[in-house]
């Protein structure tokens, strides 16, 4: 694995709300990964800031979560706003 820059504008709010989400529902990076159909790896980037997901793949996570993308939209907002601070 290499140890690239996160993206130019990286979705910390989103990252932080995936990764928020996934513990409420108590379950591993694995596990999400698993029923949202995403590569491991891939949803462990996501989650620590380094890749910026696809709306397809947001969706795919918000579903395998058991929220809509509107909830997940909303906390990641939430989330931004409080990194901002």
């Amino acid at each position: 694995m290499t140890d690239s820059p996160p993206p130019a504008d990286p979705q910390k709010g989103l990252a932080k709300a995936i990764g928020l989400l996934r513990r409420k529902a108590q379950l591993s990076q694995g596990a999400l990964a698993e029923k949202a159909g995403l590569h491991a790896s891939y949803l462990a980037r996501v989650e620590s800031g380094f890749e910026d997901p696809t709306w397809g793949d947001v969706r795919r996570v918000a579903e395998a979560l058991g929220v809509s993308m509107e909830a997940l939209s909303e906390l990641a907002e939430e989330q931004q706003s409080d990194q901002e601070v």
